[in-house]
């Protein structure tokens, strides 16, 4: 099943990819494993899945450690600041940085066992008070802090659309974060290795089980699948 729920989504992929004329190949698929067994991971990852994430670091301290190193293991849930420790340990990208604070916790750990940490910042683009990340007005200050910190490197961005009738509806969501990084990139900000941060400012992780073709429509480079890999 789980083999087939991938080639599934492989074709919608596909598909909305030539709507926009975009090359599949620019969308990576992180196979979202909460609730999920090691034998269920194992499986997806023997369909081709090269990413997967977790929500909580102890479950992911379990579960993902036994993965080869070409898996990419991402953090996907809500970060605390005592966890960071272990986060640094376990994830090669951590997408919900949502917090100043949060990152310098991340530098500091990544610091002291010598490792560049990747991140993505979480950007807050609903009105939902059950969502986290920044808000866009918080957005670009809080970046400026963040890129002073020598042991991380901001990767991009992340958000989660509010839940919609359909998915269509969420497309103004998804094109506020597009929007977010245009104006973030007029910035001309550099990353502590002298990289402009426009060239890493690659990844836009939007989309999941419901709406991941209207968000790459609106440029996604990074969906967040579960339900429709392990369920459907």
């Amino acid at each position: 099943m789980i083999r087939d729920n991938i080639g599934k989504i492989r074709e919608r992929v596909r598909a909305a990819c030539v709507k926009v004329n975009r090359d599949s190949a620019e969308v990576t698929i992180v196979a979202i494993s909460k609730g999920r067994t090691v034998e269920q991971v194992r499986e997806a990852v023997e369909a081709g899945i090269t990413d997967i994430g977790e929500n909580r670091v102890q479950e992911a301290s379990l579960k993902l450690r036994g993965l080869t190193p070409q898996v990419k293991k991402h953090m996907v849930g809500h970060l605390q600041t005592n966890k960071a420790k272990d986060a640094v340990g376990v994830f090669d990208l951590i997408q919900s940085v949502d917090s100043v604070r949060l990152a310098e916790e991340i530098d500091k750990q990544a610091a002291k066992i010598d490792k560049i940490q990747d991140i993505l910042v979480e950007i807050k683009v609903s009105h939902e008070e059950t969502k986290t990340g920044l808000t866009v007005r918080a957005g670009i200050d809080a970046i400026i802090g963040m890129i002073k910190l020598p042991n991380i490197r901001i990767k991009g961005l992340m958000t989660i659309a509010p839940l919609m009738s359909s998915a269509e509806e969420a497309k103004p969501f998804f094109r506020e974060l597009i929007n977010f990084r245009n104006k973030l990139n007029e910035f001309g900000l550099t990353q502590p290795d002298g990289k402009k941060l426009s060239e890493d400012l690659k990844t836009i992780s939007m989309g999941m089980s419901d709406d991941f073709e209207a968000a790459i429509a609106e440029g996604s480079t990074m969906i967040r699948i579960g339900r429709a890999i392990f369920e459907e």
